[in-house]
């Protein structure tokens, strides 16, 4: 498994810097991302009945309800499944006196930090997570990186009295009228199993739809470098490479979201 992210990250890489090749060699053409796998002719999206749904993996209880999404079908791109990447649950963490062995000045991170306590996610390490499920200093959060959008921010996951577990759906999507066009990953909500688009910042389908992902303050947290943390923050908590876990079976779900929906939407 493992090895197939590592090919799936590379295989994107190299779709973006085509990409970037043909903008210059290029005008008014179809653009490199659209010959990425696009999901519904893979057989990706497809009704079951009266209910539009998005493939999640081998089990058939996976897959996605996205009756009431706002995308469109066909800028969806992949479908490798819902576990595919190891967004973490419990991540562990070292010493930046530690950590200082394998990191380099210039190498990227985002630092999230609140009262007593800082934690520092690498990129490189975000971006085979892509998301990381956290708690500083007691408050949930989690810290996300797009390598194809280049979209990094440090999320909240706590809404009103319930809190949000996030994964990877699998997918991406892009927009021409979003970000430059770039593909997005999708994430998606164990609670709710609703599916989000980090780009327009909110639930594109499932019970949540049109719910806000809230982006913590700026105050605390910001996109940095190795050589910042080791002067500025001596005794943050450096997130540990190479992590993977065994996926959980089941989760807590919520059937009564009405006040996250009252109290979170967009259009409040």
């Amino acid at each position: 498994m493992r090895n197939f992210i590592y090919l799936f990250i590379i295989l994107m890489l190299v779709a973006c810097d085509a990409s970037k090749q043909n903008e210059h060699s290029t005008s008014g053409g179809e653009t490199p991302k659209r010959q990425r796998p696009i999901s519904v002719e893979n057989g990706k999206i497809f009704t079951v009945g009266d209910r539009k749904m998005m493939y999640g993996g081998e089990d058939s209880l996976s897959h996605f309800d996205i009756t009431n999404s706002e995308l469109k079908d066909e800028q969806y791109h992949y479908g490798i499944g819902r576990e595919a990447f190891p967004a973490l649950l419990e991540p562990e963490f070292t010493t930046v006196q530690t950590a200082d062995k394998e990191w380099h000045d210039t190498t990227r991170f985002l630092v999230a930090y609140l009262g007593d306590e800082v934690k520092a996610y690498s990129v490189p390490d975000l971006t085979r997570h892509e998301v990381v499920n956290d708690k500083l200093d007691g408050k949930p959060i989690m810290a996300a990186y797009c390598i194809l959008a280049d979209l990094g921010a440090i999320y909240e996951r706590t809404y009103g009295d319930k809190e949000l577990t996030f994964a990877l759906t699998g997918y991406t999507y892009y927009d021409d009228e979003v970000w430059d066009g770039l593909d997005g990953f999708v994430f998606w909500d164990r609670e709710t199993e609703s599916t989000w688009w980090p780009l327009i910042g909110r639930a594109v389908s499932g019970s949540l739809k049109g719910v806000s992902l809230l982006e913590m303050d700026q105050a605390n947290w910001e996109d940095t470098t190795w050589k910042t943390i080791k002067e500025k923050y001596p005794n943050a908590q450096v997130l540990i490479s190479g992590q993977d876990f065994e996926r959980p079976t089941e989760w807590k779900k919520y059937e009564d979201v009405s006040d996250i929906i009252q109290n979170f939407s967009v259009a409040n």
